[in-house]
């Protein structure tokens, strides 16, 4: 709260339904009561036609600094990166690099949309975790590679087309307070017209109790169960992983590793950690057109 001084530059956050995961540029205008911070945005306006910059008083929580920048960046497949779009900074991963690397496709989880973007509207990911940024920023000697994986198919095994048969196990993400980012187990129990299927959950009950949840979901809202690419021993600190918590996956990354196969997990969406044995943790991996993509095991927070 100290460093939110008048005149600090600073980033904001917002909780509003389509701009998760997005950070604006502002500058402290004075403090308020109650947590609050009243600041001044850098480049959104009151409204489409004025030239006055938007105003707003803001919970210091979704405030943080300006996220640093390297002057120059090779960026690589599989990175995590925030791209520059509709005057704020959106979190997604390179996933295609283009025109002799002077165009990168960037893959957005919260949409599920992939828009290409040039060097100068990116930055390496990072997050504000105890007063550091995580990653700090690089030098040359120190850089992280990381490459994209394709999840290891099986013999005879073809990209996904799309048709989930019935009886196929899936997971279901939900748009509702409480369960955004999260993925859901569950059973196909028939197909309906337009991409869309009867499914049944494999942990949530129905409002009576009498037996598991049954619902209409579309294929936006569907993937197939994630396959088995590799026994784990050990999860390593910055490996992204899924967290299984109230019958529901989670992404994060291992901040800590304890004793007797405990861990440590943050949730760049919350800003909590949690504990976790090994058996309720596997190894993270996006869907993405069609095919399951493992991100390198050097992530960041």
């Amino acid at each position: 709260m100290d460093y939110f001084k008048k005149g600090v530059e600073v980033e904001i956050s917002s909780e509003e339904n389509g701009f998760q995961g997005s950070w604006y540029a502002g500058t402290v205008v004075r403090k308020s009561r109650d947590n609050k911070i009243l600041l001044q945005y850098k480049d959104l306006l009151e409204d489409d036609g004025g030239h006055r910059p938007l105003r707003e008083e803001i919970d210091f929580l979704l405030l943080r600094p300006p996220a640093p920048r390297e002057t120059y960046r090779e960026f690589k497949l599989g990175e995590d990166v925030d791209a520059y779009c509709n005057e704020g900074w959106w979190e997604g991963v390179i996933t295609q690099v283009t025109e002799n690397g002077n165009k990168f496709g960037v893959y957005f989880r919260n949409s599920r949309e992939q828009l290409d973007f040039r060097p100068s509207e990116l930055r390496l990911h990072r997050e504000w975790v105890h007063g550091s940024w995580v990653p700090p920023l690089e030098v040359k000697s120190e850089e992280v590679k990381e490459v994209l994986i394709p999840a290891k198919k099986e013999p005879g095994e073809e990209t996904f087309l799309g048709n989930f048969s019935q009886g196929a196990p899936v997971e279901v993400s939900s748009n509702e307070d409480g369960f955004k980012g999260a993925w859901l187990p569950a059973t196909v129990i028939k197909k309906l017209d337009k991409d869309k299927y009867i499914i049944q959950y494999q942990s949530l009950r129905n409002d009576d109790d009498t037996e598991f949840l049954k619902e209409e979901v579309d294929n936006l809202h569907m993937r197939p169960q994630p396959p088995v690419t590799a026994i784990v021993d050990c999860f390593k600190v910055h490996q992204e992983v899924d967290a299984l918590f109230n019958d529901c996956w989670w992404v994060g990354v291992v901040s800590k590793v304890l004793e007797d196969k405990t861990y440590t997990v943050y949730f760049r969406g919350t800003e909590d950690e949690m504990e976790f044995k090994h058996s309720e943790l596997r190894q993270h991996q996006d869907w993405i057109d069609g095919k399951w993509v493992i991100p390198s095991q050097a992530m960041k927070f």
